[in-house]
C-alpha cells in the first residue's frame, strides 16, 4: 500500500490549528522539530496533567485528507492543519492500518504507528457539531474514532507536501489501532 503526503504542519505554540508549511523535519525519537508536542514524554496538556514521565506516544498526528471531503459533505469546511495534525496524507487507509505499522515518508523519514488520535471538545470548538463527525459507532455499536492516526519518529528526515508514502506492515498478525 502507498500513498502521497498532501501537506505538513506545525506549530511552535499550544493552539487546535497548526499552519501548513513547505517542509517539515522529523528528529528520531522526538517528534517535529520546532513542534509543541516534540519530545521524548507526553507534551499534550491533558496527558502532561495525568503524568508527565508518560513516553510520547503522540509525536507525529497524520490525518487523511478524505476525511476533509467526507465532513465537507455534510456542510463542515476543514483543510489541512485545522484539526492540529501534522501531516496530511492521500490514498491510505490510516485508521485501518495495525500498530506497529512503519511509513516510510519521502525519502528518508519513517514513522512507527502508535494508535487513534482521541477526537476532543476542541473539534466543537473549531467547528460546532464536528466532533460528531469524527466520532461515530459502527454497525456493531463499537466507538469509531476518525480524527487521524498518532506515530512515533523512528528515522528522522525532512517531508514535503507531494513525498510519496509506503507502508510497511509488521510481522504478526493485525493489530488494530486503540486511542494512544
Amino acid at each position: 500500500m502507498s500513498g502521497a503526503v498532501t501537506a505538513v504542519s506545525s506549530n511552535a505554540e499550544y493552539s487546535f490549528t497548526k499552519p501548513n508549511r513547505e517542509s517539515i523535519t522529523l528528529l528520531e525519537g522526538l517528534g517535529v522539530a520546532g513542534d509543541v508536542h516534540a519530545g521524548v514524554t507526553v507534551k499534550h496538556r491533558s496527558r502532561v496533567a495525568q503524568d508527565p514521565t508518560q513516553p510520547n506516544l503522540r509525536q507525529v498526528h497524520l490525518i487523511h485528507e478524505e476525511l476533509f471531503a467526507e465532513v465537507g459533505a455534510a456542510g463542515f469546511e476543514v483543510r489541512a492543519g485545522d484539526l492540529g495534525e501534522n501531516v496530511t496524507t492521500s490514498g491510505i487507509d490510516l485508521l485501518g492500518l495495525s500498530a506497529g505499522t512503519l511509513l516510510h515518508l519521502g525519502d528518508e523519514a519513517v514513522v512507527e504507528v502508535t494508535g487513534l488520535r482521541n477526537p476532543c471538545l476542541q473539534i466543537d470548538a473549531f467547528r460546532a457539531g464536528l466532533l460528531k463527525r469524527v466520532v461515530g459507532r459502527d454497525e456493531s455499536g463499537a466507538l469509531v474514532r476518525k480524527a487521524g492516526i498518532m506515530g512515533v519518529v523512528r528515522r528522522g528526515g525532512t517531508v514535503r507536501p507531494g513525498d510519496a508514502i509506503v507502508v510497511e506492515a509488521p510481522e504478526g498478525p493485525h493489530v488494530p489501532l486503540d486511542r494512544v
